[in-house]
C-alpha cells in the first residue's frame, strides 16, 4: 500500500450487543455485513466507511471495551434488514482480538482520548476515531492484562 493510500484510511469504531452479536460471533463467522444501524449519523458513518479502512469493535452493555480490529472490506450497499429506502450496510472483515480489552474505564482515563467521540457521543453506534485515538487504543490493547 502506497503511503498516500495509508494516509488516507479512515479509522472507526463500531458498537454490538454481546448478546446480540459478540466479538466472538464475529470471529466465528470471519466476516459480516454490519446492519441494522437505524441512526441518522451512524448511517453517514458507514456511508463514509471505505475499503480497508480499520474498525475497533467495541462490545457495549456488559463488556464496555473495544475488544479486536475489523477491516472494510465492501462500501455501503443497501441494508436488507431495513423496511425502508435509505439505510446501508457495509462488510466487515474479522481481524485481531486485542491482548486485553480496552475498557470504557481505560479510554475515560487516558487524557489523550478525552475528545474521542465514544466519550462525547456515547450512544453513536458507528464512530470515526482519529489515527492517534486508533493507534493508542492499539497500544493500549497490547498490553498484559
Amino acid at each position: 500500500m502506497s503511503k498516500k493510500a495509508a494516509a488516507a484510511r479512515r479509522h472507526w469504531l463500531v458498537k454490538s450487543e454481546p448478546d446480540t452479536y459478540s466479538w466472538k460471533d464475529f470471529v466465528r463467522e470471519g466476516e459480516t455485513a454490519w446492519t441494522g444501524v437505524r441512526n441518522h449519523s451512524a448511517r453517514i458513518n458507514l456511508a463514509a466507511m471505505q475499503v480497508g479502512d480499520e474498525v475497533f469493535f467495541y462490545e457495549s452493555m456488559t463488556t464496555k471495551a473495544v475488544v479486536g480490529t475489523a477491516t472494510v472490506i465492501a462500501t455501503a450497499t443497501p441494508d436488507p434488514t431495513a423496511d425502508e429506502p435509505g439505510w446501508v450496510a457495509v462488510r466487515l472483515k474479522a481481524g485481531a482480538e486485542l491482548r486485553r480489552p480496552v475498557t470504557l474505564a481505560d479510554v475515560k482515563a487516558e487524557p489523550a482520548l478525552a475528545a474521542m467521540t465514544l466519550l462525547r457521543l456515547s450512544r453513536l453506534s458507528v464512530q470515526p476515531v482519529l489515527a492517534a485515538e486508533f493507534a493508542l487504543i492499539l497500544k493500549l490493547g497490547a498490553r498484559a492484562a
